[in-house]
């Protein structure tokens, strides 16, 4: 557990944490020639009767450093305010006190110190007053005692409750470390002779253990740095594993001291992400003199970072003080942000703390930011837990979620199959809401039905015109699967690529049967060639005019595969080129290549290109500059 010591300059915060602890923080020359923090200091307690350990933060009071207290306090679990008995509240008090609540921290305890110095009518008025300051806070009702370094009053009391909340933190715990992936907010990089570089911080969600891939966030590039953790500390000793509410340093090899700094995060790489924009549910603090406005500047703290922003209100157009409201942060540069992350925001002169949130979305949308759709998405993300926000996005989100992207956004490394809800729609890392389902399957076999109207001699439209006519803007891989399910439901029939309802079938005529039967050697003699239809009618003695009507006829049942104009395939010999396909791009990540498909087949560059574009076009893949890649959700050709 992390305990955040905070107050004004001078009211004895080192000087308590090391009755506590037997540690002083303040651990730079310059200060303890000056005796205050500059930056943030540690210290560390054990629990008796468990392996659990107290880390505190004991963050820096003057003015000038509140961002450094900032830093620390964002990943702090309890608070301790501390308050002299004699100066009693001060500026500092206050804006930490806005910061802790801002943060959303609940828990905490405030120590009125230096109670050696002050009659008991005086530390009641301190009491009096701290406890006004608390009330309309998250830390209302927090416990207020009076204690001394110097003489020991109240020390062992002030140990207790912490000792209390560590051990009850530690039988939380208990039974595995939470389900979120690995972050850690970077606030400090150093050179340790002999291990390399070392970062610390406190870990925000996951665990972490020795030998773990782990990515460095944000850079320049855009691009996380891959490294591991060669050796870890959490709690100020040597570990195999850290878990989220430790303090940890983690050894870096490969990386140099420079590469690294404060305000970066170390994570697990499935949740690697940097943004310029976040959406949060922001708080405008009770204490502020005006409301806000959007494009309302201000600098963002977020983790160990502080970068400058505007703000964009989104369901409000002003944010009254002690008010929440959604809104967009639009960042000067890019952070390490995450579903849950708690951001603070102070003025443009970072002279006073003025509203706190929450991260709903780090990828939040430049345009449309404002719509019913987007506050509707929204206002699912703030619901308790990940399956219900993937639930209440699949409710409202008209062309489905892309849940790998969900999932990093969440902090999550993946998410178990049995968070998408049952009836949704789910194929290639893709969902789809069950009332979208319903509504897009009516909208195909509508657009089935009018087809037939239309042309009631062809069998169908292929899957892919299909899909131009009823959901142009559902991805290819739901629309590929809802097609496969309204087949196994016996609601549509697919010849091939093409789509047709149960009761509409187009039948060929006698002449056109004949000829199909006369042709039907040519074109499986043909082989990966294909059949033109000159020398289809050649071979059978028939009209070439007849032979074209009754191949594309053919064609259009999904009987026969017409690559270029007047160029057929039999099915047989398309599924073994379909097969090739598949085993050229198994052996390139999924791209099939021309040029290795033409050595395969054996055919010329030309007709391998002819192929594999009619590939594209039916869905077996799809064209990606130069790269024809698989659809891994295709089924064509399979049996």
């Amino acid at each position: 557990m992390i305990i955040g010591t905070a107050g004004h300059i001078d009211h004895g915060k080192s000087t308590l944490v090391r009755a506590l602890t037997g540690v002083d923080t303040d651990r730079l020359p310059e200060e303890k020639k000056r005796g205050i923090s500059i930056e943030l200091g540690y210290a560390f307690l054990d629990v008796e009767g468990s392996d659990a350990r107290v880390g505190f933060i004991d963050v820096p009071g003057h003015e000038r450093l509140v961002h450094t207290m900032v830093a620390g306090a964002s990943g702090i679990d309890m608070a301790l305010l501390l308050v002299a008995a004699d100066d009693g509240p001060m500026p500092q008090t206050l804006e930490h006190l806005a910061v802790l609540s801002l943060l959303g921290i609940r828990r905490g305890v405030v120590a009125i110190t230096k109670a050696d110095r002050a009659s008991p009518e005086r530390i009641a008025e301190v009491r009096a007053e701290m406890a006004a300051l608390l009330a309309p806070t998250p830390l209302s009702g927090a416990p207020i005692l009076a204690v001394s370094a110097q003489t020991g009053e109240g020390v062992d009391a002030l140990k207790a409750i912490i000792l209390e909340a560590a051990r009850a933190d530690a039988a939380g715990a208990e039974g595995g470390f939470d389900h979120k992936a690995f972050r850690l907010a970077i606030d400090r990089s150093f050179t340790l002779a002999g291990t390399g570089t070392v970062v610390t911080g406190t870990i925000h969600a996951g665990q972490v253990r020795v030998g773990d891939e782990l990515a460095v966030l944000p850079t320049p590039s855009g691009q996380p740095v891959l490294t591991r953790a060669r050796s870890l500390h959490a709690q100020n000793r040597a570990v195999e594993a850290a878990q989220a509410g430790q303090r940890c340093a983690v050894a870096l090899p490969g990386i140099a001291k420079n590469d690294v700094e404060r305000g970066q995060w170390l994570c697990d790489p499935a949740i690697a992400l940097q943004t310029h924009r976040i959406d949060v549910q922001l708080t405008l603090w009770h204490g502020e003199a005006k409301a806000m406005k959007s494009g309302a500047r201000v600098l963002v703290h977020i983790g160990a970072a502080h970068v400058a922003a505007s703000v964009a209100l989104l369901d409000v157009d002003v944010l009254a003080p002690g008010e929440s409201a959604l809104a967009q942060l639009v960042l000067h540069a890019p952070v390490g942000a995450w579903h849950g992350e708690r951001v603070l925001l102070r003025d443009a002169a970072a002279s006073r703390t003025v509203a706190g949130g929450t991260v709903l979305d780090p990828f939040a949308p430049t345009r449309y930011r404002r719509t019913p759709q987007r506050l509707a998405e929204l206002r699912a993300l703030t619901l308790p837990t990940a399956p219900e926000r993937l639930a209440g996005l699949l409710a409202v989100a008209p062309y489905g979620v892309d849940v790998a992207r969900f999932a990093a956004a969440q902090g999550l490394a993946s998410l178990t199959p049995d968070s998408v809800p049952n009836k949704a729609l789910a194929q290639a890392g893709l969902a789809l809401g069950a009332t979208q389902t319903e509504a897009f399957e009516q909208a195909a076999l509508a657009a089935l039905a009018a087809f037939h109207d239309k042309q009631p001699d062809e069998l169908g439209p292929d899957t892919a015109r299909l899909r131009r006519l009823a959901a142009p803007r559902l991805p290819a891989p739901l629309w590929q699967t809802l097609l496969a399910r309204l087949a196994a439901d016996g609601r549509l029939g697919l010849r091939g690529a093409v789509a047709h309802l149960p009761s509409h079938g187009a039948q060929l005529t006698a002449q056109e049967t004949r000829i199909a039967q006369k042709v039907a050697p040519g074109l499986a003699a043909a082989g990966f060639e294909g059949a033109w239809v000159r020398d289809l009618a050649k071979g059978a003695g028939e009209s070439e005019a007849l032979v074209r009507i009754t191949l594309a006829r053919l064609a259009r049942q999904g009987d026969l595969h017409q690559t270029v104009k007047d160029l057929y395939y039999a099915p047989a010999t398309m599924a073994r080129l379909a097969a090739i396909a598949r085993e050229v791009g198994s052996e390139h990540d999924g791209d099939v290549l021309a040029a290795q498909f033409r050595d395969a087949t054996g055919l010329g560059r030309k007709r391998a290109i002819q192929i594999l574009e009619y590939f594209d076009r039916i869905g077996l893949t799809r064209r990606v500059g130069d790269l024809h890649k698989l659809r891994a959700e295709s089924t064509l050709f399979i049996e």
